[in-house]
């Protein structure tokens, strides 16, 4: 895939719904630098076809390895990966790791912010609260724990976590599965660096993990620039040209 192609794809996006809000219009500096974090149920391997589209495009990409521990564990890696990036720094997160872009954003190289299907809460809110909310989406039923450690079943995650991805493709993302310790989902951030920074929304209107209106809620609070995908949780999986153009956009570069 050459050059030419990946910055087309930002025309590709057009077959997304798009809305425009508030903290987007705010122009942010260009960056060639992108960290993208993972959330639960997987490992930074999900943001491979990503990552391949974003080098194509000139960019240097870096997955962050979420530990999955606590949320300041989750926080201090990720901001020990972009205090390695050499100038403005766009910062994506995936499900559970809104809440590390969230926090880690306000990191003095992170020029912009984008969400997949991520979590996006205030600073100091109890995002288990404002998920209760909203109808309880079908995954969370098949979350099992060993003592404190989590994971998604097998079922749940091809069902719900997975959908629309080729089965044997699904289970080889759930045989890479990154349990969670308990003691991460007690977090809270301190900080809410989408009222300061940029922000980008990817909706996955077919998610299962996280409710779709949830997303439409969060994105439309935080006044993000937003997209929504026809997609499962995993649409950076399902479809990374769309999630691409996304990332491309709040670079600032096309």
């Amino acid at each position: 895939m050459n050059r030419r192609t990946v910055m087309s794809m930002a025309a590709a996006g057009a077959a997304s719904t798009l809305f425009q809000g508030t903290t987007a219009a705010q122009p942010a500096p260009k960056a060639r630098n992108v960290v993208l974090v993972h959330g639960l149920f997987a490992d930074g391997s999900c943001w491979t076809q990503v990552i391949a589209r974003l080098q194509a495009a000139g960019l240097k990409a870096t997955a962050v390895q979420n530990p999955l521990t606590t949320l300041p564990d989750a926080v201090a890696s990720t901001e020990r990966v972009l205090g390695r990036q050499d100038g403005p720094t766009v910062l994506v997160g995936h499900s559970f790791s809104g809440m590390i872009v969230t926090e880690a954003g306000m990191h003095s190289n992170v020029s912009a912010l984008v969400y997949v299907a991520a979590r996006a809460p205030d600073a100091g809110e109890d995002y288990t609260a404002l998920a209760k909310t909203f109808p309880t989406p079908p995954a969370s039923a098949g979350i099992v724990f060993d003592g404190d450690e989590g994971r998604l079943d097998e079922a749940a995650f091809l069902r719900d976590f997975a959908g629309d991805l080729p089965e044997a493709t699904a289970k080889v993302l759930f045989a890479v599965q990154q349990p969670f310790q308990k003691t991460l989902l007690t977090g809270r951030t301190t900080h809410a660096a989408w009222r300061s920074k940029p922000s980008f929304y990817a909706v996955s209107t077919e998610d299962r993990t996280i409710n779709p209106d949830l997303e439409r809620f969060m994105a439309k609070r935080m006044g993000a620039k937003t997209i929504e995908v026809k997609a499962s949780h995993l649409s950076m999986i399902s479809q990374p040209d769309t999630i691409t153009a996304l990332i491309l956009e709040a670079t600032g570069r096309i």
